[in-house]
């Protein structure tokens, strides 16, 4: 007997579309441009070391960073495939110093913040990267012949309607959430359609594993240094020591971390002044992820303890601490912050 093909994410995006009577569709129809968009991303990436993009472009981001040509070629592929759906009011990407207008007459009533290949200074050494989104309903006036602002892109993460990523790696996958739980969808390659392959995605409570560059130990606070100190000690009552796992591309590590349970950490450090509030960025990397876990049942908070999802975001480029993953673990966490450890 012929087993029955599985869910396709455009009939997932559509049976969830039915249960709200009150949906006009466009946010179905805005994540599935996305969908197209990963789909062209995904099969760059898998001819990257044939087809001459790999390696540095010889430009330089907003951020100061060396700018990939796989890198480059995922932005302009958002960007193109996004400005002219119908869907969205503004764009930012991580790659961009400014807001990214839509076509005139294409302006809908979302905006779209995308970091379009996380990890990418992983790329030439085939490393799992990935593409992160987030989506917010616009607070400006809509109306089809107006565009976005930047503050329709400055709201918090709770406000997201929509976040999730793109993993390419052994194998792609797509994994979002809508505010109803996370769902998991692998691409096959063959027919190149997402199947539902991981529903209803949740982090297990508690891990045994943790990650975070080490390298960086002597620049910690002391409290996050502590926290790492306790995590290693040997002590089979409370399951440790812990096992280390960093893969140094950060949408590789949470979806590790997601699926498996476990601790990310990315606390600011005093090694660089000119980066003192840490390296990742809100708006495309912490927000949608900490969106994700939190729907996942884990939780995201700064070094501080401050909830990832309730900061207001100033810059489009903010910077921010990310303690992310299994709710016991970042609960512990919270603890030697907060001097009850």
């Amino acid at each position: 007997m012929t087993k029955p093909l599985g869910i396709t994410v455009s009939r997932h995006i559509m049976d969830s579309q039915r249960l709200h009577p009150e949906a006009t569709g466009d946010l179905t129809g805005l994540l599935n441009e996305l969908i197209v968009a990963a789909k062209t991303i995904n099969a760059e990436v898998n001819m990257a070391g044939l087809a001459d993009i790999l390696g540095m472009s010889g430009k330089t981001n907003i951020q100061g960073e060396h700018v990939q040509k796989l890198d480059e070629l995922a932005n302009n592929t958002i960007k193109r495939r996004m400005a002219r759906c119908g869907y969205i009011c503004v764009m930012t990407s991580e790659e961009e110093a400014d807001i990214i207008p839509v076509v005139d007459g294409y302006e809908g009533k979302y905006t779209l913040a995308f970091d379009p290949l996380d990890g990418s200074s992983n790329i030439d050494v085939n490393v799992n990267i990935g593409t992160i989104f987030s989506i917010h309903r616009r607070k400006s006036p809509h109306d089809h012949l107006r565009q976005g602002e930047e503050s329709d892109l400055l709201q918090p993460g709770r406000d997201q309607v929509a976040a999730g990523y793109i993993i390419y790696g052994s194998s792609t996958m797509l994994v979002f959430s809508t505010g109803q739980g996370v769902q998991g969808f692998t691409l096959d390659p063959s027919v190149g359609e997402f199947y539902l392959s991981h529903p209803e995605i949740t982090i297990p409570p508690r891990s045994k594993y943790f990650s975070i560059n080490e390298g960086n130990y002597n620049f910690w606070n002391p409290e996050v240094r502590r926290f790492v100190e306790y995590l290693k000690e040997d002590d089979r009552e409370s399951g440790r020591p812990y096992s280390a796992r960093y893969i140094g591309s950060l949408v590789a590590d949470f979806h590790r971390n997601l699926i498996a349970g476990g601790i990310f950490l990315y606390p600011r450090d005093n090694r660089n002044p000119a980066k003192p509030h840490g390296k990742l960025r809100l708006l495309y990397e912490a927000s949608p992820l900490a969106f994700l876990v939190e729907q996942a049942g884990g939780r995201a908070i700064t070094d501080e303890g401050m909830s990832i999802l309730d900061i207001e975001p100033t810059s489009l480029h903010q910077r921010v601490p990310l303690i992310i993953g299994s709710r016991a673990e970042v609960d512990l966490f919270a603890e030697f912050v907060s001097g009850k450890r």
